[in-house]
């Protein structure tokens, strides 16, 4: 197979869609589609800081490289950029929610397989 046919392609509107629609009840007054994206920015900085983005010279897009994501590392990176830059008010249970539904996100669309 070529690379475009394995190119899986994460669409931030579907993705910011689909998180709104996952949230837990009690956060869904709390989180913004504008906080989603925030996170969804501090996702990707994490990727390239730990070098999990695959450069594709002849594509303007990043993909994420096949790794172990170290969920509680990438928590704490982005839980710290928020309360650093002070963009977002987020809780904690808000950023994780947020995070837990990027992952399924992911999940749906074939990005990320869970661990056996």
């Amino acid at each position: 197979m070529s690379k475009e046919e394995d190119f899986i392609e994460f669409d931030d509107s579907e993705a910011i869609s689909f998180i709104m629609e996952h949230l837990p009840e009690e956060l869904k007054g709390q989180v913004s589609e504008d906080d989603v994206q925030y996170v969804l920015d501090l996702v990707c900085d994490y990727y390239e800081d730990n070098n999990l983005m695959d450069d594709d010279d002849d594509d303007v897009d990043s993909t994420v490289s096949e790794a172990t994501i170290a969920e509680d590392d990438m928590f704490n990176y982005i839980w710290r950029t928020i309360r650093k830059e002070r963009t977002v008010d987020l809780s904690e249970d808000a950023l994780s929610a947020i995070l837990d539904g990027e992952y399924e996100y992911g999940k749906s669309i074939g990005i990320y397989t869970e661990e056996a």
